[in-house]
């Protein structure tokens, strides 16, 4: 079972705290990666650079903007191949910015 995993930064602060270590990330993506786990994710540009596409009559139309306003709080994405939601719960759980983001877990339909 598919879930994307969309990492927000979250809009209640946090205790204060150093955070995650940019190399706790990089542990959490290689291990789950070599499991099978992980299948793909990035860190996305800022609201600001997105583009909306829509094609109304036959014509194409293209916006500068973001389709959802998240203030920029959109951080990144993680594909994620897991057995059932609970491991896919227990993997977000696991990620390093889920002690100071959201984590936000959708399933991939495949019907």
């Amino acid at each position: 079972m598919q879930f994307l995993m969309l990492i927000y930064r979250d809009r209640v602060p946090v205790g204060a705290s150093n955070g995650p270590a940019g190399s706790d990330v990089e542990a959490w993506v290689t291990r789950l990666t070599e499991r099978g786990i992980r299948l793909a994710g990035d860190p996305v540009a800022p609201d600001n650079e997105a583009l909306t596409v829509r094609v109304r009559n036959g014509s194409t139309k293209v916006d500068k903007a973001a389709f959802l306003d998240t203030g920029g709080a959109l951080l990144g994405f993680d594909l994620l191949e897991c057995v059932d939601q609970d491991q896919a719960v227990a993997v977000a759980a696991e990620h390093p910015l889920a002690v100071r983001h959201v984590l936000e877990l959708r399933p991939i339909r495949s019907d």
